[in-house]
């Protein structure tokens, strides 16, 4: 038995070395599908490890409420929906100690153009409250945050973001000058220092500025966010539970069941399993996709392996008349398909790894924490698929060259 595979083997790695240039052709789809899934589940697999990353450096003692109701995911229609206020805000402030709450902030975001002098440069605008550095964490590195006093008289004070400093002033000081927001005149009284991107979002390309001041400016009386840091994870739920009473009689909400909620209360932790299960699900879409290149490389080596069947009929008649039977002969063109697949395989795993690492070398050089990620799943499936492709796609050339006749064969022109 091992005498018949180990020749079956020396048979096929002949032929395959004496049409060198078919073998590399044929085996070209194999190598591109395999690259494909290897790149796409690495990117994927760094994409998330990102993302999770920034939320979690956000911290996990988070929680944010969310205007309008859903129960599986996010509010569809975002800053649109109008139910939350600047006193819902201050409602949760006020029973901030029962709640076991450090300190709550409101957010109402939009987009303006900011003009210094002969400056003009386009970015967000974060309407916050004073809070706004106890909650995110944030340091102003010059001049200071407004005041809870500023934030309540509709003060007209900005802290610029380090990139807007940066875009807007060059290299002159910030603080203390005018610029203009949508035409609106505001003083400089601080520059955040340096964050970056987290979950998204760039804290660094936006201004800050009161909230109350901001919704008259956009001209709105909603807000689109709240959040709070809490004193402990342990009692989440509990806070999470007792938020939801204070809104629903803020709002007048009789119904305790909370589908009559016109709000939606999350935690970090439980918007980490969402990105995680979103993530997951997009990468294994793209696996898939990128699968269905292997399907193509699949024909390809049956479409091959017909025309070596047709060019080797002579040879396929002697080995018959010979002694060969239809076994060997199967086992034959067998192999050559799974050895075209599973080099393809190899070269591709080899090449889909060495161009991740570039990709992953090339997204940190423009400052982000991107991790290198192969999963062992994405080389294991690649490996697998490929082989399961030679034997699928490798068995009809395989079995019509068991089935010739030997003496027609041997007459074959």
């Amino acid at each position: 038995m091992f005498q018949l595979i180990s020749q079956s083997i020396s048979i096929s790695l002949t032929a395959l070395w004496a049409n060198k240039t078919r073998s590399l052709l044929t085996m070209l789809g194999i190598i591109i599908g395999v690259a494909s899934v290897i790149i796409i589940m690495s990117i994927g697999a760094g994409a998330q490890n990102l993302i999770i990353s920034q939320v979690e450096s956000l911290g996990t003692d988070l929680i944010g409420v969310l205007p309008g109701y859903t129960e599986d995911g996010p509010p569809t229609g975002g800053f649109a929906i109008t139910t939350l206020k600047y006193e819902d805000v201050l409602s949760l402030r006020q029973e901030k100690d029962f709640l076991n709450i450090i300190e709550i902030a409101g957010y109402a975001k939009g987009f303006g153009s900011a003009k210094w002098k002969s400056e003009t440069y386009e970015t967000s605008l974060t309407g916050t409250t004073a809070s706004y550095l106890d909650v995110e964490r944030g340091e102003v590195e010059k001049g200071h945050f407004f005041s809870k006093e500023e934030e309540k008289n509709l003060s007209r004070v900005a802290v610029l973001g380090s990139a807007v400093e940066d875009n807007l002033f060059g290299q002159s000081d910030a603080l203390g000058q005018r610029i203009k927001i949508n035409d609106i005149s505001f003083e400089v009284i601080g520059v955040m220092k340096e964050r970056g991107v987290i979950a998204l979002e760039d804290y660094d390309d936006q201004i800050f500025l009161p909230i109350k001041t901001t919704q008259r400016m956009m001209q709105i009386n909603h807000i689109g966010l709240i959040r709070a840091r809490i004193n402990s994870e342990e009692n989440i739920d509990e806070i999470i539970e007792n938020v939801k009473l204070i809104l629903r009689e803020k709002h007048d909400i009789k119904d305790s069941s909370g589908k009559n909620d016109d709000f939606t209360v999350r935690s970090s932790a439980q918007a980490l399993d969402m990105i995680k299960v979103i993530t997951d699900g997009l990468k294994l879409f793209l696996g898939a996709m990128a699968a269905l290149s292997l399907l193509v490389g699949g024909i390809g080596i049956m479409n091959i392996m017909l025309i070596s069947v047709t060019e080797r009929t002579r040879e396929i008649g002697l080995r018959k008349a010979l002694g060969a039977n239809i076994t060997q002969i199967l086992g034959q063109f067998l192999t050559e398909a799974i050895f075209l697949t599973v080099f393809g395989g190899i070269i591709g795993i080899v090449t889909g790894v060495l161009i991740s690492f570039l990709v992953a070398l090339g997204i940190q050089l423009f400052g982000y924490n991107w991790a290198f990620i192969i999963p062992l799943s994405s080389i294991l499936f690649a490996l697998s698929v490929s082989a399961g492709v030679g034997l699928f796609f490798g068995f009809y050339p395989a079995y019509k060259a068991s089935k010739l006749n030997p003496m027609e064969a041997l007459h074959y022109e």
